[in-house]
């Protein structure tokens, strides 16, 4: 087979205590999946199903990097959240057997343009635009499944310039990790390297130039982003 372009480089992200990296396929990412946030942004938090987007793999940025203020929105907002990576594929995946899949676990922190969010929700119309632009998954190093175990509690915070903005516990996620990847996998077949970003407790709210975004999860350790100037 001949390309008739080069074929663009696959994104990865870092391990934990290694120079490998994982190569990411896909990210899905929940919406909504813990009750204070969707009572902030306005939604009834009772338990129903889940529901997804996406971020395209290339938008993955790692731990330390320098993050630009992204063009187009006047409300660029940080997101703390547990990642969870993929490491084998299925679909119809049963809620028992899920875990199975899962190859670790990372902090992540899904940069949002909340302005374009809102607008396109309140239209009707997808997320894209505030949800999957260029950098906007934070993503640090992921720690394996087999080292770690499968973390369903433990603290989740953000700090912005050294003040805490989010707090809360893994246990307050309304799907759990089996629930969502066996739902997802129901849906949409999943495969090694895919990545699942699970939702953000409340506390949501802007960055501008010159923060630092620091993300911790007990046991995962934590990530740090600068904010720059707008490209």
């Amino acid at each position: 087979m001949t390309l008739v372009l080069p074929a663009p480089p696959t994104p990865t992200v870092a391990v934990h205590g290694t120079d490998s990296r994982f190569p990411v396929r896909r990210i899905f990412c929940v919406g909504r999946n813990y009750a204070a946030h969707a009572r902030e942004m306005g939604k009834d938090p009772d338990r129903e199903p889940p529901f997804f987007f996406s971020k395209p793999a290339d938008a993955v940025v790692d731990s330390g990097e320098t993050v630009a203020y992204p063009p187009q929105t006047e409300n660029f907002h940080y997101e703390a959240e547990l990642v969870v990576a993929i490491g084998k594929g299925g679909h119809d995946i049963a809620e028992a057997s899920a875990l199975e899949h899962v190859w670790g676990y990372a902090v992540g922190n899904d940069l949002t343009r909340r302005d374009l969010q809102l607008a396109a929700r309140d239209q009707g119309r997808p997320w894209d635009f505030g949800k999957s632009f260029d950098r906007s998954a934070i993503i640090g190093p992921i720690h394996a499944a087999s080292a770690i175990g499968h973390p369903d509690k433990g603290a989740i915070r953000l700090a912005v310039n050294g003040t805490l903005k989010q707090d809360a516990d893994l246990a307050d996620l309304i799907w759990s990790v089996p629930e969502i990847i066996s739902y997802l996998s129901h849906s949409i077949a999943l495969a090694p390297g895919d990545l699942i970003m699970t939702g953000t407790p409340a506390g949501v709210g802007p960055l501008v130039p010159g923060d630092v975004c620091v993300v911790s999860i007990e046991g995962l350790g934590e990530i740090s982003s600068t904010i720059s100037e707008r490209r």
